[in-house]
């Protein structure tokens, strides 16, 4: 496998060319991250090693991707469909989704960025047993957040009152919020189950999972809103049922699937030891993802305070979900960017890990490309799915532009997101996200959407602006990275996460 030709590396002799005939795919991540130590590397060998990570990377978010956009396609379809109910419902539906859901899931979605944190880089480490221990920990720290958000859901109608929303607008969307109360607990376990497999590289089971409960909403959507006319609640509770399917299956693999016998050894009253180091880096990973969630839904929120309400929010809200299912796809690549990192770092392969970075981002960069083309060829096609209102289609067709440059910046941002997380850096992401989205983004998006003649379109501005600035404080960070000091901080956040005591305590024990 590795060439006669010998080079002096100071006094230790190496031989760091493969030749010809070495398949680079074959090779493992200890071979590559020996070759990638020993520089320079000849032009000719940095398309093979582009294709060794574009393979195991694709392998993962294949399927990441699909979960992604599958899981996001329940609510994007349950709006789809009370969007047909009338503009009224549909302004209802959308503000639950962005101003309760959206909140909830915020929360949810941060909170099981830490299990891709440290049960990706314990997987990597060949530390399985304490990945059970760890999920147990963080589904009790998910539905200690559902009971609280409970109180949220249920008087939902007061709270978006008091931000500004419309009593007609507030009541359909307590209507709404109500209905998905038992999808937020659904919600609450799904969550970091599927952080746990994705992190044991189990991701073909999740995508085949997600789409078949799609396929199985759809159909029931249909039955409980055109057949059954049980309008904006029936659409609600079939989206919670359809998410308590999702659990279930979820819950039953882990538990039963042969994969995951050194992973999962039952449940065990050790996941309440040492909960409250865990519990640290759980919050510092939901405020990160929390201020970049919220912030899109804020600004969906601000933009039923504008002069026409209901247009305003349908408009921005059809802009938004096509925004969001575009993310869904990056989040999807994103999570398969943080369990390679992760692994590599957990595997001490810092320079494999920092190439991963490169490769993905690249990959990302390509995808947001078309996708830009695809937004603007299909601008007027695209709002008539969601709605026959004419006005609506128009204002949806002029903010369309605004969208593709969202759309491209969504190729980069979440994907550094992905490598904070696999990395532990959700607690300087955090400062990051507060100032550059609501510091300068909501400000600027505020004073351009109600002091000037833009409206919806400043708002979208101001976003696009925070986006952008946030995007390049991450490559910065990124770039002046010490992978070597990664590998040892992640070393120590196992043992941390895992118990109060060692790690390898915890394994003898298990």
């Amino acid at each position: 496998m590795i060439s006669e030709t010998h080079r002096t590396m100071g006094s230790v002799e190496y031989q760091p060319l493969l030749d010809s005939n070495t398949k680079v795919s074959s090779l493992s991540a200890d071979a590559i991250e020996d070759f990638l130590e020993h520089k320079p590397i000849e032009a000719r060998w940095w398309l093979k090693l582009v294709a060794w990570e574009s393979r195991l990377l694709w392998l993962l978010s294949g399927s990441s991707i699909i979960v992604s956009i599958f899981n996001y396609m329940l609510s994007f379809v349950t709006l789809m469909f009370t969007g047909h109910l009338g503009s009224l419902e549909l302004a209802g539906a959308s503000i639950a989704s962005v101003g309760i859901q959206g909140l909830a899931y915020g929360i949810m979605l941060g909170m099981a960025s830490a299990v891709q944190t440290v049960c990706g880089q314990a997987y990597g480490a060949a530390k399985h047993a304490a990945m059970g221990i760890i999920l147990q920990r963080a589904i009790i720290l998910h539905i200690g957040a559902a009971v609280l958000l409970t109180f949220l859901y249920w008087f939902s109608g007061p709270f978006l009152k008091a931000i500004g929303q419309s009593d007609s607008i507030a009541a359909q969307a307590q209507i709404f919020a109500r209905g998905l109360i038992i999808q937020l607990y659904a919600f609450a376990v799904t969550c970091p189950m599927q952080r746990f497999l994705q992190a044991q590289n189990i991701v073909n089971p999740l995508a085949y999972m997600s789409v078949g409960v799609f396929v199985l909403h759809v159909l029931l959507s249909w039955l409980v809103v055109y057949v059954f006319d049980h309008g904006l609640l029936g659409a609600a509770l079939t989206l919670s049922f359809s998410w308590c399917i999702l659990a279930l299956l979820n819950g039953l693999y882990i538990v039963l699937s042969p994969r995951c016998n050194q992973t999962w050894n039952g449940f065990t009253l050790k996941a309440f030891k040492g909960i409250w180091p865990y519990f640290k880096l759980t919050l510092a990973s939901a405020i990160m993802l929390c201020l970049e969630i919220w912030y899109n839904q804020g600004l969906v929120l601000i933009s039923g305070l504008l002069s026409n309400p209901t247009i305003s929010l349908d408009t921005i809200s059809i802009c938004m979900n096509y925004l969001n299912w575009d993310m869904q796809f990056m989040l999807g690549l994103s999570a398969a960017a943080s369990v390679r990192v992760s692994n590599e770092l957990g595997a001490a392969h810092p320079r494999v890990a920092k190439f991963s970075v490169f490769v993905v981002n690249g990959t990302s960069v390509a995808i947001s490309i078309v996708f830009c083309v695809i937004v603007l060829i299909f601008r007027v096609g695209l709002s008539k799915l969601f709605t026959t209102d004419s006005e609506v289609i128009e204002d949806v067709s002029n903010l369309t532009p605004l969208l593709a440059m969202s759309v491209f910046l969504n190729g980069i941002q979440p994907i550094l997101s992905g490598v904070a997380i696999g990395s532990g850096w959700q607690a300087i992401v955090a400062y990051v996200n507060l100032f550059c989205y609501y510091v300068i983004g909501l400000t600027v998006g505020c004073v351009l959407g109600f002091k000037t003649y833009l409206g919806v379109a400043g708002i979208w501005w101001g976003m696009i602006l925070g986006v952008f600035i946030q995007t390049v404080t991450l490559i910065i960070l990124t770039a002046r990275t010490n992978w070597d000091n990664e590998v040892e901080k992640a070393v120590i956040r196992i043992k941390r996460s895992a118990e109060d005591d060692t790690l390898e305590q915890l394994v003898a024990d298990a």
